[in-house]
C-alpha cells in the first residue's frame, strides 16, 4: 500500500447501497404528489446528499416549484409547507428503504480487501438516525455493516456540506489525522463534505445519484447513453472539486492499494 490511509468514510444510498439512490427519489416524488406537484428527477437529484428536510426546503425554493405551488394554492410555499411535505416524505422513505438496501456491485469485496489492510470503514449520510434504523439492519442482512455511522442528528443537524459528520467518524474510529482519511460519495454534497473536512474526497459513478439511473435503467441503456451520463457525472464531480473520480467502487482498491 503506497498511501497512508487509515479510514474510508463512505456515503450510503448511491455509494454503498441502493443502486441509483432510488429510495429517496421515490419518496420525494410521492411526498410532493400528495400536494398535486410533480417534481422531475433532475430537481429531486439536484440536492441529494444534504439533510432531507433541507432537501425539501431547497426543492420548494426552485422557481418552477414556486410557480406550480402558487398556481395551485394561490400563494408561495413557506416553512409550514416544508414541514407538511417532510411529514409525507418520512413514511414514504421508510417504506422505500426496505426495498433498496442491497449493496452495490463490488462493495462487499472492496470493503473486505480494505479491512484486510487494516483500513477502518466509516459512514455518513443525509438520512436521519430513525431512517438509518430501518436501513442498517436490512443492509447488514445482505452483508454490509460499516464500523461506524454518523447522521445529521448526531452533529446538531449540521449535515453536508458541513464537515462535522466526518470529524465525528474519525473521533469514533480513533483516527488522529484527517489527512489519513478518504471520503467517498455520489453527490456534490458528499464531495464538499470531504473538502470542508480537509480529507481527500472521491466521487463514484456506477450506481450513483450523479449517474441518475436505477439498476434496471442502467442495464437497459445503450452504450452511448451511459457514456454521455458518465461524462456528465464526471464533470459534476470535477466542478464540485473531487480529488479523484472512480468509475466504480472496485476501482478504489486498485488506486489505494496498488
Amino acid at each position: 500500500m503506497n498511501r497512508n490511509i487509515k479510514a474510508i468514510v463512505f456515503d450510503w444510498a448511491g455509494t454503498t447501497v441502493d443502486f441509483g439512490s432510488m429510495a429517496p427519489v421515490v419518496a420525494f416524488r410521492e411526498a410532493f404528489e400528495n400536494y398535486g406537484l410533480s417534481p422531475g428527477d433532475d430537481l429531486i437529484r439536484r440536492f441529494m446528499g444534504i439533510p432531507k428536510k433541507d432537501h425539501v426546503r431547497n426543492m420548494l425554493q426552485d422557481e418552477e416549484m414556486i410557480a406550480a405551488f402558487t398556481e395551485r394554492f394561490g400563494e408561495a410555499p413557506d416553512e409550514t409547507i416544508v414541514e407538511l411535505v417532510y411529514e409525507k416524505f418520512e413514511p414514504a422513505l421508510f417504506e422505500a428503504i426496505k426495498d433498496n438496501a442491497k449493496p452495490l456491485p463490488g462493495v462487499l469485496e472492496t470493503i473486505a480487501e480494505l479491512r484486510e489492510e487494516g483500513i477502518l470503514i466509516g459512514s455518513t449520510t443525509g438520512y436521519t438516525r430513525e431512517m438509518m434504523d430501518e436501513l442498517c439492519p436490512a443492509a447488514e442482512v445482505l452483508g454490509y455493516k460499516p464500523d461506524c455511522l454518523v447522521c445529521p442528528d448526531d452533529v446538531e443537524g449540521r449535515g453536508r456540506p458541513f464537515p462535522y459528520m466526518i470529524w465525528e467518524c474519525l473521533r469514533q474510529l480513533g483516527v488522529q489525522d484527517i489527512r489519513e482519511t478518504v471520503k467517498i460519495g455520489d453527490t456534490a454534497a458528499d464531495i464538499l463534505e470531504g473538502k470542508n473536512a480537509g480529507c481527500l474526497s472521491f466521487g463514484v459513478i456506477l450506481g450513483s445519484n450523479m449517474l441518475g439511473l436505477s439498476e434496471t435503467e442502467y442495464e437497459a441503456a445503450s452504450q452511448s447513453e451511459t457514456e454521455q451520463l458518465t461524462e456528465s457525472a464526471r464533470k459534476s464531480y470535477e466542478d464540485a472539486g473531487a480529488d479523484h473520480i472512480l468509475e466504480r467502487i472496485t476501482d478504489l482498491n486498485e488506486y489505494l492499494l496498488r
